[in-house]
Parts: structure tokens; C-alpha cells; sequence
């Protein structure tokens, strides 16, 4: 297809002649000369050397060879290619925003701000795309001596520190404030965790890292929300997969369950609430609240109902389930999981820990109270009027199922 110089040579927008750029260069990959391509584009010669070259004419090197546009990436990088630097130096002559520029390479405006203040030339301010280019390369090699390994002034001011049991943070604006008119010995916190952890040989000494509040000698790795691990060894069955039955409470039998912990997080007790009646029942855990301790109590409530009233339990992600897997085999019950932070997905059990606080109050002991004293709280509450049951008692709706 021929090209067709376009009558109309006023500019269009804030990219100038985009049609006629894209059909040079590719004119120029197909092998013929600037001089040529230009004649069939329609332009000037030096629009096209300007375009090939990324930059003004004045100061190449006499009998350089042209300098062909780089080829853009195959797919996306993280850092700017030459390509990438030649489109910004063009623009940035054309008077070109930073937002206009970041947004036709695919970038955040940051890093086209960052690219040009970083690599621009520092005498003049000008942006020269190959210039930035080598700046670019020779930042690159890794690895390279950190600051601290590089300043035995500012090495020695975190050593001393450091032994002095203060915090990076603390360290970091001591040396802002004892060192104000000195930018060089200014770092933030984390380079001197970098030191510590990372780099560490020869810039900070390994043992130091034992000064640390924490001890450690080694960081410890983030896991990322997008590759949480599993919480249990058994996996877990999500509250969306709950029965509908149970979400409107159409259908009585389906629990939801947790713990109130007592003072120091020493002593705990185990709250059930039928979702349909509201009716409560209270599990003893006088020897601790591990996952088999809860698992052991669990089955041993649910045997004492009908199987008709006991259809799934409902409870949060805390680690006393982790043995839920065998609490399904012992009783047939499925364990339905909210997801986290999400107390709303068990509204009545969260409602009814608030009541059990009365008898309970926090920053107490729980593990004084004796069975038949849980069954008493327990059988006050379930002989409460509910507005929400028509006045009627838990106790009276539970019965009322039981006979039918």
C-alpha cells in the first residue's frame, strides 16, 4: 500500500506527524536510505536525522554512523530500553507533558519524572537519550558497596549506636540531627537493615544484628496476600459454600461457634449459638484451649443433640480449629469457615460473646468457672425473651423443634 502525504500539515493534537513517524522508520527497516524515505514521506531531511537520532545534530561526531531507532521490547520490561529514551527526549522537545509521555509508553508518570531528573545532563539540564542510556548501564552492575560500606564515619556512627542497643529508626535521626548540613551521612532505616541483613559482610558487623530488639539474625520474609499460605493442614471449607438453609435460617441445626479468652489469654471458654433459635451452649475447657482441647469438647457437646438439630458449624480462622478435619470424622458435622476479619459472618455467635461478658468480664480468670456453672449462665440466656423470636424464649423454640 502506497503512503499518502497528507494535504493538511497542521498539527493534530499533541503528537505531531504520528502517521508520518511510523511509515519513516518503516521505510528505514526495509532498507533504504534517509534521504529517500523523507522524499516519500514528506518531510525535511533534518526531521527525519532529528527522529533517527533522538536528539539535535549539533555536536555528532563527524562520520558517525546513523543511529537507528532501537526496536521496542518484546514484552514488558521493568526498566526503560533505549527505545523507551528516545521517545522521551523526542517528546520532551515537542513540549510534551510528563503524563502525556508516561502515558504512550504504558508507565507511571513517577518513573518518567524520575528518568529524565536522574539522567538528564548535569551541567546544561538537557535529556539525551543515549547519554541517559550508558548513565543507565553503568548504574546497573550489581552487586556494589552500599553507603555505609563506602563511609567509615558514617559506619562507625551506626557500630557505636548498634551497641548501645538503639534502634535503626532511632540511629537514622540521630545522624540528621548530629549531622544537619551533611546529606551524605543521612540514610534512612532500612539501609541499616540492608547492612545487617543483606550486604552485611564488611559494612555493619554480622554480630550486631544480635543487638536488635528482635534478635534475629536473619529477615524474616513477608508472605504476600496473593500466596497466603494454607491455615490448617486440613483445607478449609469457606462460608460461601454454606448451605442456603443456613443463610436465611430457615432450616434449625446450623452453629456458629468461638472462644472468649480470660486474663493473659491463659484460660478460654467455647460459645455455640443455633443460628435459627439463638439457643447457647457453653464448653468447658479447663485445660487449655489447643486445637485438640476445643476438638475434644466440641464432640463431646455435640453428641448430647439430635442429629436433625446438628447440620454444620460455623467459625472463624482462629488456630483452636486446626483440628477440625477429625471433628468432621467424629461427628459428621461439616466446619464452615468465615472468611478474615469478617466477625459480621457469624453476627449471632458475636452478639452472644457480648451478653457472656456480663458473667464473664474480660482481664478475668475463665478457668474458674466449673461446668455447672457454664450450664447455668447458659440456661439464663437461653430463657431470655427475644425480640427477634417474637418474645419468645431460645429455650421455647429449641423444644418446640425437639417435639415436632
Amino acid at each position: 500500500m502506497t503512503f499518502e502525504i497528507r494535504k493538511d500539515r497542521t498539527v493534530r493534537g499533541r503528537r505531531k506527524l504520528v502517521r508520518e513517524r511510523e511509515e519513516y522508520f518503516r521505510l528505514m527497516d526495509q532498507g533504504l536510505n534517509s534521504v529517500e524515505a523523507c522524499r516519500i514521506v514528506g518531510i525535511n531531511r533534518r526531521t527525519g536525522k532529528r527522529w533517527r537520532n533522538g536528539r539535535n545534530p549539533t555536536g555528532r561526531t563527524a562520520g558517525a554512523p546513523p543511529v537507528r531507532r532501537a526496536a521496542p521490547p518484546s514484552g514488558p520490561s521493568r526498566y526503560l530500553c533505549e527505545a523507551d529514551r528516545i521517545h522521551i527526549a523526542d517528546r520532551l522537545r515537542e513540549k510534551a507533558t510528563i503524563r502525556a509521555i508516561a502515558a504512550e509508553l504504558g508507565r507511571s508518570p513517577s518513573t518518567v519524572s524520575r528518568e529524565i531528573r536522574r539522567n538528564r545532563h548535569p551541567a546544561n539540564g538537557q535529556y539525551r537519550p543515549f547519554a541517559a542510556q550508558a548513565r543507565a548501564d553503568g548504574r546497573r552492575p550489581r552487586p556494589k558497596p552500599g553507603k555505609i560500606a563506602r563511609d567509615p564515619e558514617l559506619r562507625n556512627f551506626i557500630q557505636h549506636r548498634l551497641d548501645r542497643k538503639w534502634s535503626p529508626e532511632q540511629i537514622c535521626q540521630a545522624l540528621r540531627d548530629t549531622f544537619p548540613e551533611r546529606p551524605e551521612m543521612h540514610v534512612v532505616h532500612e539501609t541499616v537493615y540492608q547492612a545487617l541483613y543483606v550486604q552485611g559482610r564488611g559494612e555493619l558487623r554480622r554480630e550486631l544484628a544480635g543487638a536488635l530488639r528482635s534478635g534475629r539474625v536473619r529477615r524474616v520474609p513477608h508472605r504476600q496476600a496473593r500466596v497466603r499460605r494454607a491455615r490448617f493442614i486440613d483445607p478449609m471449607v469457606m462460608i460461601s459454600e454454606r448451605p442456603a438453609e443456613a443463610e436465611d435460617r430457615a432450616v434449625p441445626g446450623h452453629w456458629e461457634g468461638d472462644l472468649i479468652i480470660g486474663k493473659d489469654g491463659a484460660s478460654a471458654i467455647g460459645t455455640l449459638v443455633e443460628r435459627a433459635t439463638r439457643y447457647v451452649m457453653l464448653l468447658h475447657l479447663p485445660n487449655g484451649r489447643t486445637a485438640e482441647h476445643v476438638r475434644d469438647a466440641l464432640v463431646e457437646t455435640v453428641r448430647t443433640l439430635p442429629g436433625h438439630l446438628v447440620r454444620s458449624l460455623t467459625w472463624d480462622q482462629g488456630s483452636e480449629m486446626a483440628a477440625h478435619g477429625s471433628f468432621t470424622v467424629a461427628t459428621g458435622v461439616p466446619v464452615y469457615f468465615c472468611d478474615p476479619a469478617s466477625p459480621w459472618q457469624r453476627g449471632s455467635n458475636e452478639n452472644t460473646n457480648g451478653l457472656l461478658r456480663q458473667y464473664f468480664p474480660k482481664g478475668t480468670d475463665l478457668a474458674v468457672h466449673s461446668p455447672e456453672h457454664l450450664a447455668a449462665v447458659a440456661a439464663e440466656l437461653n430463657g431470655r425473651p427475644r425480640k427477634t423470636l417474637g418474645w419468645e424464649t431460645p429455650a421455647e423454640r429449641l423444644h418446640k423443634l425437639i417435639a415436632a
